[in-house]
């Protein structure tokens, strides 16, 4: 009997990991190339972003690749930090966790197909309970969008008004927009170092209490954790940032970089409020970069072209390596 079993949890593995993987494969596949060839703008852009590199060399692209590594290893160190209470996960799996829930998420609203892809690395015992734990770490990275959208949206405020002209001074509906910004800063700061009221909260509501045995992994973290988890969550949006500016340069964008720095904090803050699905956001994202990014240069050409590469490097490119990775991924881990 015991044999019997051990064969049948064999033929099962082998199911799950190339029937299931392999159909996966091809699902994602197919969804990434069916969107990507359904973008407007998409091929003049592309004509535009092969013509400047061609001219300007390959370096910077280059370089932009490298860091969407970096961008990527940053949340994957994340990942392990938030996992540890509940396995020990090695780097390396970790990483391809990552690039799988990026080429889960890819046809999923708000991308929360990231959960159910980088819980195909975790033992069985673990699956469930680290929704919870990337919760978390997606909460210290909205956290992150908040306070750098917030010096942005200061800037922006402070430097144009509503018909993008230079402003004189901040009107009540601006000054409003800035207080209600400090006040979602503050609320979920202090909320993000009180993750144990969450749980008391599940306690006290009968019908959430089945879950309680799930997110109690939020408790286990302390604040040093914490911390790490906010610094690393601004040290990869500084990257993602630093990508995008080096994008506009190479592609003839030509303004003061502080300044396009805060503007596309205010773009990816605006485009953290609204609901999409994460591989058919460029076309809104386009049209939000050409809006704020365009009151410093005139090159919407370039800034459109920035707008598909950064798309591209950071989500399409991920999101095939995570597609391929599925065809070996093991779906029961006991280690």
């Amino acid at each position: 009997m015991p044999k019997i079993r051990r064969s049948l949890n064999k033929s099962t593995k082998i199911i799950l990991n190339y029937v299931l993987g392999g159909a996966l494969f091809t699902w994602l596949t197919f969804a990434i190339i069916r969107q990507i060839r359904h973008q407007d703008n998409l091929p003049a852009a592309w004509a535009h972003i092969q013509e400047i590199v061609a001219d300007r060399g390959w370096v910077l692209l280059l370089m932009v690749i490298l860091m969407m590594l970096v961008n990527w290893g940053i949340e994957a160190r994340k990942w392990q930090i938030l996992v540890r209470p509940l396995e020990e996960v090695p780097f390396r799996r970790a990483f391809g966790a990552i690039l799988t829930g990026v080429s889960v998420s890819v046809s999923t609203p708000n991308r929360i197909g990231e959960y159910g892809g980088r819980m195909l690395y975790l033992s069985n015992a673990s699956k469930l309970k680290s929704i919870a734990a990337t919760i978390v770490g997606s909460f210290s990275q909205i956290i992150a969008t908040l306070l750098f959208g917030l010096a942005g949206s200061i800037f922006y405020i402070y430097r144009f008004d509503v018909e993008g002209l230079p402003a004189v001074a901040p009107g009540f509906r601006e000054k409003l927009t800035l207080a209600l910004l400090i006040g979602v800063c503050v609320t979920v700061l202090f909320l993000y170092f009180r993750l144990r009221w969450v749980v008391s909260l599940v306690d006290r509501v009968k019908w959430l209490r089945k879950v309680k045995v799930f997110i109690m992994v939020i408790v286990r973290y302390s604040p040093s954790e914490l911390r790490t988890l906010l610094y690393l969550s601004a040290i990869r949006y500084i990257v993602f940032t630093a990508q995008y500016l080096i994008l506009l340069y190479a592609l003839g964008v030509a303004f003061v970089w502080w300044e396009g720095f805060f503007m596309i904090s205010v773009i990816y803050l605006v485009m953290a409020a609204i609901p999409t699905v994460a591989i058919a956001e460029i076309g809104l994202r386009g049209s939000v970069s050409l809006h704020f990014l365009g009151l410093l240069s005139a090159n919407a050409a370039g800034i459109l072209a920035a707008t598909v590469a950064i798309w591209l490097i950071n989500l399409v490119l991920p999101a095939a390596i995570g597609a391929v990775l599925l065809l070996g991924v093991k779906i029961f881990r006991d280690k």
